[in-house]
């Protein structure tokens, strides 16, 4: 920084280096009263920011930027383990981010035969508090499932179901397909105890025949490949910083 420059970067430099759109149309939206900054509306086109502190919203949506951290989102195969170094020498997380330099870790858990979604990154702060359970980020699961789902499992399960450590209730539940005498199920739910989803569907009569996470909070696995890893969007890092207090 030379000799008397005020510190910070420009704000409409720091939009456009994050992709919003080129400097003159980030002028344009912060002159609209489109861009805030910690809670403030910024117009002023000489402002400056710290790039890696400062919570920028353009239209409301969070703007992460200049992150020194990586967030990856990761489709764990199934028998693949969560962890990054196996102690038995089974198929662990490394081979999914094989040739990243970055020493990475995962952020919660998928049962080995538990395949999709899972969260990998560098930043400790945000996998203790993406892992809290006291943030009830929502997680759903796609499960094939043994009969036919009736209605009134689907009652019962949106009630609540009392298990062997204590009651869970689902945010969502619902019945995607039947075939052949098993069912496709989509349930939403904000906890994360062991096998909770494989135990639950259990109790109301159906066993778990395949299961996977297909979400996070914000996070879609989409058309992501098993086995493939991708950065998170903007969008979606920017979302998660807001679901965890950051």
């Amino acid at each position: 920084m030379s000799e008397g420059q005020p510190p910070g970067v420009r704000l409409q430099k720091v939009l456009a280096q994050s992709g919003i759109a080129s400097r003159r149309k980030c002028e344009t939206l912060m002159a609209d009263g489109r861009v805030e900054v910690d809670g403030e509306i910024i117009t002023q086109l000489g402002a400056r920011v710290d790039p890696e502190q400062a919570v920028i919203r353009v239209d409301g949506v969070r703007l992460p930027v200049a992150q020194r951290h990586v967030y990856l989102v990761a489709n764990k195969p199934r028998g693949v383990v969560s962890s990054m170094a196996d102690e038995e020498g089974r198929p662990d997380l490394r081979s999914l981010v094989a040739g990243r330099e970055e020493r990475l870790f995962h952020v919660g858990r998928l049962d080995t035969d538990t395949d999709g979604l899972i969260v990998l990154t560098n930043d400790g702060v945000f996998a203790q508090r993406l892992a809290h359970p006291s943030y009830e980020l929502q997680k759903t699961y796609v499960a094939q499932v043994e009969g036919v789902v009736k209605p009134q499992v689907r009652r019962t399960v949106l009630e609540g179901v009392t298990l062997d450590d204590g009651p869970v209730k689902p945010d969502a539940f619902r019945v995607v397909s039947t075939q052949g005498g098993r069912s496709m199920v989509e349930l939403v739910i904000h906890e994360g105890r062991n096998h909770i989803v494989r135990r639950l569907l259990a109790q109301v009569g159906h066993p778990v025949l395949r299961l996977s996470r297909t979400a996070i909070g914000p996070i879609r696995l989409g058309s992501l490949k098993s086995g493939d890893v991708r950065e998170l969007s903007g969008a979606e890092l920017g979302s998660l910083l807001d679901s965890v207090g950051m």
